[in-house]
């Protein structure tokens, strides 16, 4: 089992280590990919990914997590990306689950997959980042984390562990989710 972590420039370290984290703890490699070798994170964590996008094959991979990041930081550069939009919309077509954090819901909107659906994204600072995400026709709902078929959305990266192991419950079943939850402390 494998889950692709997409790292755009300035993503939030935190939200791209949890994946990392939870999914490991039960054997599920999380595949790091950039548009660069080298991307760096908002607050100046370097990290070389494993993949270049362009060589990402999907058919090897169960599941697709994104990280929020800054936008002062290039996020959106790389999030908005001709490959990244194609990498989301290639997940989504096959039906394979989508799990993002904060901000990088709004990669899926600019994609154009969360037309219609219910998501959520950042809500804080008067809701900038929810009316940009409903101006890409997404149902905004102002929740934590919203669930809609195979996508996963979320706040902020408070919610970063309830999305993990929403994915990994997804992927693994929830016995196995609630034994690495207990293994975890959780």
């Amino acid at each position: 089992m494998k889950v692709l972590l997409f790292l755009a420039q300035g993503f939030e370290t935190m939200e791209a280590s949890v994946f990392v984290d939870i999914m490991g703890w039960a054997g599920v490699d999380a595949v790091t990919c950039a548009l660069r070798k080298t991307v760096t994170s908002t607050f100046g964590v370097s990290v070389n990914a494993e993949l270049l996008l362009d060589d990402v094959c999907i058919d090897d991979y169960d599941a697709l997590a994104i990280p929020g990041g800054f936008e002062e930081y290039g996020f959106y550069e790389d999030a908005f990306s001709e490959q990244a939009v194609k990498l989301i919309n290639d997940f989504n077509a096959r039906g394979k689950m989508i799990a993002t954090i904060c901000v990088a819901a709004l990669a899926l909107g600019n994609s154009g997959i969360l037309k219609g659906k219910r998501a959520t994204t950042y809500h804080l600072n008067g809701g900038h980042r929810q009316k940009q995400l409903a101006q890409y026709g997404a149902i905004v709902v102002d929740e934590p984390v919203v669930r809609t078929d195979n996508i996963i959305t979320s706040y902020c990266p408070k919610t970063s562990q309830a999305v993990a192991f929403m994915l990994f419950e997804e992927l693994v079943g929830t016995e196995k989710m609630q034994q690495t939850k207990t293994a975890m402390g959780f």
